[in-house]
């Protein structure tokens, strides 16, 4: 993600959000945020410096306290730019000072801090040298949910994600698939994907005959065959939020077989997200799916979870597997995604997004999820 400011967001939104994550901090016993250059710093501020760099770049936000970005000084004039700008106080460093030590003032002495994932190594064990009072989590195991619940502008967002997605599929599924490498329909898919206002494409996932049964199989130089199942899985990043969607598709006439698996994948998914409701754990979108296809006896062939929250980023919490028990809010944004992988054989895998409204689900992909034939 490149550029400084994510539409339509104002300064009062991206206030509006430092406050609630500085207050979700405090909640969670946490002295605050330290927030790196990454998903998290463009949510919180819409600022994405133009590139990677080892200089020190830091959002520290805490409850009572203004927020405050860490900048190198080349760098603060295009901080000073971004959409959230008029909500933060602006720190700069020079090149040959030490930017733990500034800021190391910013900080309670013996606090323990919640910080991005991404964070630099070197970062953190700057600022422990500075502090060796201080302890930190992990934002994601600290906040899980800090960017879970999405409000409408958000949700709009989404739904434009999603409906590209769609248009993308309805694309992809009229060009030529047979004699034609997996890594040229996913150079098709990419282009698509920007055709119809992609600015990052995450990936792009063509996985036919039997690189079908490896979920994370991306493109290979494999020819696509008459006769193949083709599992097709895209998305990366539209306006600065996520689509994802899967389709599985056949070249020529399907056997019995493969025409019921993919009807039990669909049925599967169907069941998942007829699951969707608020106050339900996240875990019963996962029992749901997987029931179904339990108890055809293809359980062992389902191998991985049903679903991923997205959003800023295109994989992030809250997660769709047994054991999370984290309850459905409107405005939550996830796949639901089963899938059946039968080694050396084919796979199938059908997803959409989903997000949760006050009576249920809704979802954001909408194409067909019958079997699709194509050439």
């Amino acid at each position: 993600m490149t550029g400084s400011t994510l539409a339509p967001f104002t300064a009062d939104d991206y206030r509006a959000r430092m406050d609630r994550a500085a207050r979700a901090a405090a909640d969670a016993g946490l002295a605050g945020l330290l927030v790196a250059p990454g998903p998290d710093l463009v949510w919180l501020t819409g600022y994405a410096p133009t590139a990677a760099t080892e200089r020190l770049t830091l959002l520290v936000l805490a409850q009572g306290r203004a927020p405050v970005l860490v900048v190198p000084t080349l760098e603060a004039p295009d901080a000073a730019e971004a959409a959230g700008a008029p909500a933060l106080n602006l720190r700069d460093w020079t090149d040959g000072k030490d930017p733990y030590a500034a800021t190391a003032a910013l900080l309670d002495v013996s606090g323990r801090f919640g910080i991005s994932d991404n964070a630099w190594a070197m970062h953190l064990l700057g600022l422990q040298r500075a502090l060796p009072g201080t302890s930190y989590a992990s934002l994601t195991e600290a906040l899980p949910m800090l960017r879970a619940v999405k409000d409408a502008a958000e949700l709009d967002l989404m739904a434009a994600a999603g409906a590209a997605a769609d248009a993308t599929f309805e694309e992809i599924r009229k060009v030529p698939f047979a004699g034609r490498k997996e890594s040229a329909v996913g150079a098709d898919l990419a282009d698509l994907l920007r055709k119809f206002g992609h600015s990052q494409v995450d990936f792009t996932i063509v996985a036919s005959g039997p690189n079908g049964a490896n979920p994370h199989h991306e493109v290979g130089d494999r020819v696509i065959e008459r006769g193949d199942m083709v599992v097709l899985d895209f998305g990366g990043l539209k306006d600065g939020y996520g689509s994802d969607t899967s389709r599985t598709v056949h070249v020529g006439e399907p056997t019995d077989e493969e025409r019921r698996v993919h009807d039990l994948v669909r049925e599967a998914q169907e069941a998942g997200f007829r699951a969707v409701r608020p106050g339900v754990a996240c875990q019963e979108v996962d029992r749901a799916a997987r029931a179904v296809i339990d108890d055809a006896g293809y359980g062992e062939y389902f191998i991985h979870r049903t679903g991923h929250g997205i959003g800023v980023t295109t994989h992030e919490p809250p997660y769709m597997i047994e054991g999370e028990q984290q309850p459905l809010v409107p405005g939550m944004c996830f796949s639901v995604e089963p899938g059946v992988y039968l080694p050396g054989r084919f796979g199938v895998r059908i997803e959409d997004i989903v997000t949760v409204t006050a009576d249920g689900g809704r979802r954001l992909n909408n194409t067909d999820r019958e079997m699709v034939i194509v050439d």
